[in-house]
């Protein structure tokens, strides 16, 4: 293979971009039919990973080998380097070595090779009968700047089916992301099959029809929509997850947000102010006055409902929504007011904390933490409790200068269902405009924050509310290319803002869109939509001007 057709340029267009790279120098470092691989304990499941994608794309057997020998791709473990950072070494004369602080590290490294080998490393066969795998010869020392790194996928809104699921994972992984945020339960459908409750999926899983576009639009789909996993899909997603080192954080909304579940069981909701008997599976959007009603019943459900989310899900943070939350029906509530003052609360908003409080320490006797929205800040937090913080940075300035760790993730800057231009083209436009450069001078940690207030913000999140987003191409194209330019902000140890080469970023996003391609992501180009793109008539909700920041 001439070497010219290696890949060219610092890292090969490494997305996101790495700590140091010593090289590359000149010629190649070939993988090759007999290029043996040897795994230590603890990275057989990189070893796995390897044989699945480079083995099939390049034709490549990689038997299991010795670290000393040459033609080796070697994996090794040294607890030196921080757990999730890496080192990967390419030298003709043995050839590729990659070393983690642990298991993630090592992935991570793999990861990196893998962007190294060019475009034809994403497919899952050969192009040619004898593809040749190259890469220069250089040191790379990489390291993520957050330990939460993530992308929350919204399948209640619209369900995607497991291996649509599955797909996103291993998109998270290429991009060196860590966490997926599952919101399985919402007014429009509830997601996660639970043995004890049947009717949560045989009736909360579907509704009769759905809105098109924006809540104001005059378009439904007539069709019904619907869809759940079962036990076994949750624990397949959970241990592909694993594999590739992301955690699964599984979201279930109370009090609000709550009617699928309230349509399933009528009892769950605020029975002394409406006829719950009459409820359905929502089907248009927005916040929904129909909340859960704060009595011991409801509690005891939902205890019972994440015992079993607890069983399926190992992940430490269980998130349990929290947000917008209407307190007209508890207002009007008879049981919601008795309680109030049985309690000798403040009002509505204590009612919700005490609500939240409840599940806090009911998930820290059972070793796990409570994370949700920046609204239960209301009230006041609960002890244990971590805030994702998605109305702006405010919630989450004041989380963590009250010593609660924080995951950034406001709707102004990192929401992906936002529209990612101006033109009237864009299918049905929501929200603020972010641009791929935009999300690209996101910064997670506000400069109001000190030093040890800084420390409690552990990382940052994208979200990708489905609303709008009702095929497995309309995901795509919102969430890509701007997922890549977010991975880079979560990953690597970028200077201000203002100070962020772009240009270099864009140079190398050239370099990552035929991977994108490779791998059948539907991004939206930087040209604009395709003519497949487009949704002429369906109305969305653009916001114009600049997001605030607040």
């Amino acid at each position: 293979m001439p070497d010219t057709d290696t890949p060219t340029g610092p890292g090969g267009g490494l997305i996101p971009a790495p700590l140091s790279i010593d090289g590359p120098g000149r010629g190649a470092v070939r993988l090759g039919e007999h290029t043996a691989l040897a795994a230590v304990p603890g990275t057989e499941d990189t070893a796995r990973w390897l044989r699945a994608t480079l083995g099939a794309a390049f034709g490549l057997p990689l038997p299991p080998g010795s670290a000393d020998a040459t033609d080796t791709l070697a994996l090794a473990v040294d607890g030196v380097l921080p757990a999730e950072g890496y080192r990967l070494e390419a030298d003709a004369r043995w050839g590729v070595r990659i070393t983690g602080g642990g298991p993630a590290g090592v992935f991570w490294g793999a990861q990196t090779l893998r962007q190294l080998l060019g475009p034809q490393a994403f497919r899952r066969a050969p192009l040619t009968p004898r593809a040749a795998a190259a890469l220069p010869p250089q040191t790379i020392e990489d390291a993520p700047r957050f330990g939460w790194r993530g992308m929350l996928l919204d399948v209640a809104r619209h369900f995607l089916p497991k291996d649509g699921v599955l797909r996103y994972l291993d998109l998270l992984a290429a991009h060196k992301l860590n966490v997926l945020h599952l919101h399985l339960t919402d007014d429009q459908g509830w997601r996660i099959e639970i043995h004890r409750y049947p009717k949560l999926t045989e009736t909360g899983a579907w509704r009769e029809r759905t809105k098109l576009g924006h809540r104001a639009s005059p378009l439904w789909d007539e069709r019904p929509h619907g869809g759940y996993y079962t036990h076994d899909d949750i624990r397949e997603i959970v241990a592909y997850a694993a594999q590739r080192h992301i955690t699964v954080v599984p979201e279930i909304d109370v009090p609000g947000h709550s009617q699928a579940a309230i349509a399933a069981y009528p009892e769950l909701g605020n029975t002394d102010v409406i006829d719950t008997t009459s409820l359905k599976v929502w089907d248009t959007w927005g916040v929904n006055p129909n909340v859960l009603a704060p009595t011991d019943n409801v509690l005891r459900f939902y205890e019972h409902v994440l015992d079993e989310v607890l069983d399926l899900f190992p992940s430490t943070f269980v998130h349990l929504g929290g947000d917008e939350c209407p307190k007209d029906q508890w207002r009007a509530s008879a049981t919601a007011q008795a309680r109030i003052a049985e309690l000798s609360l403040a009002g509505e908003d204590e009612l919700q904390s005490w609500f939240m409080r409840h599940f806090d320490r009911w998930l820290a006797d059972r070793g796990r933490r409570l994370i949700g929205w920046d609204e239960i800040l209301e009230g006041g937090l609960a002890e244990g409790a971590a805030v994702s913080s998605w109305r702006g940075y405010a919630g989450g300035i004041a989380a963590a200068k009250s010593g609660h760790d924080v995951v950034m993730c406001p709707e102004q800057q990192v929401y992906l269902d936002h529209r990612q231009h101006a033109s009237s083209d864009e299918p049905v436009p929501i929200g603020f405009v972010r641009t791929l450069e935009d999300v690209y001078r996101f910064e997670p940690v506000p400069p109001e924050l000190t030093g040890d207030q800084a420390a409690h913000v552990l990382g940052t999140q994208a979200n990708a509310w489905s609303e709008v987003m009702d095929t497995r191409a309309r995901l795509d194209y919102q969430v890509f290319p701007r997922l890549a330019g977010f991975a880079e902000v979560a990953w690597s140890r970028l200077p201000a803002p203002a100070d962020r080469d772009y240009e270099d970023f864009t140079r190398r996003m050239a370099v990552h869109y035929a991977r994108l391609d490779a791998l059948g992501v539907d991004y939206r180009p930087p040209g604009g939509p395709r003519p497949w793109h487009k949704r002429p008539g369906v109305l969305g909700r653009p916001i114009d001007g600049a997001p605030p920041n607040v």
